[in-house]
């Protein structure tokens, strides 16, 4: 896997593989942080404000003081003249040092922004669907936040199911979201998503697919699978990524035209508004 690019942290340059970090940083220790990753199209960062506000909701969220935006796009504007290469940004801001435990510190938190090449995804994915439920109550739940674990075990698990992507249900046993995706499904020829309200993380490219296409978001069975036509999932490094199967489940049309439909919408907005 390529772990190229260049990181930003606390207003100075940093190499691949150099470290930065202290040991005691409160993201290294628990997880205790906020992130948001963007796609880089035609050289800028695509949706920045979309993604800027989320971050400030997640930070509020998480108890922490949003992080400086003037900072951030300077940020921003750094590493993308020094990496030309740039597919993809990350932006993490974390509480800053902490004790080896819950308990916070006192410091000023901690900003990186990080670029890397964008990742080439397959023409179309399958989708593993994990024993473990989101939890749509959560004291974390909508928010953006570094800890990942539960991501990194689920998405291990479908890999070790010939699968690119796990999919979670929540507590009530209705579709919620995958790892780091929104899903969209064609059910009796309409186009529908769960709701926030499913626990799932208000993916940007979901708000976007939203604003563009005529979607119903509802509660949705695993057992209306069966009755998908045509699935796709998104996410901000992806757009939107046809669905194959869900496990051993095939999709009928892949992609279908509904898919091609709102891929092709979502293009055209891409290509004409930057910072839709």
């Amino acid at each position: 896997m390529d772990i190229s690019g260049v990181s930003w942290v606390n207003g100075s340059l940093v190499e691949p593989g150099n470290g930065v970090i202290l040991p005691n940083d409160h993201s290294v220790i628990v997880g205790d942080g906020v992130f948001e990753t963007l796609q880089v199209f035609n050289g800028q960062p695509f949706a920045l404000t979309r993604h800027l506000k989320r971050l400030k909701k997640s930070s509020e969220g998480l108890g922490l003081t949003p992080p400086d935006e003037d900072r951030i796009k300077e940020a921003i504007d750094t590493v993308l003249r020094t990496d030309s290469e740039a597919g993809v940004i990350r932006i993490t801001w974390s509480s800053g040092l902490g004790t080896l435990g819950s308990a916070r510190g006192n410091s000023p938190g901690t900003l990186i922004v990080s670029t890397q090449e964008r990742k080439i995804w397959p023409t179309s994915e399958s989708l593993h669907i994990v024993p473990w439920p989101r939890n749509e109550r959560g004291a974390l739940t909508g928010l953006k936040t570094t800890s990942y674990a539960e991501n990194v075990l689920a998405l291990e698990t479908a890999h070790r199911h010939d699968c690119d992507e796990a999919l979670f249900l929540n507590t009530a046993g209705v579709l919620c979201e995958g790892t780091g995706t929104n899903i969209f499904l064609v059910i009796d020829e309409e186009l529908v998503t769960p709701p926030i309200s499913s626990g799932c993380l208000a993916g940007i490219t979901r708000e976007l697919v939203l604003e563009i296409a005529e979607v119903t978001e509802r509660n949705i069975s695993p057992s209306e699978l069966n009755n998908c036509s045509e699935a796709f999932i998104t996410s901000s490094t992806r757009d939107l990524s046809p669905v194959s199967r869900f496990d051993d489940l095939a999709v009928p049309l892949v992609p279908g035209p509904v898919t091609e439909k709102v891929a092709q919408a979502f293009s055209r907005l891409k290509s004409s508004q930057p910072d839709p």
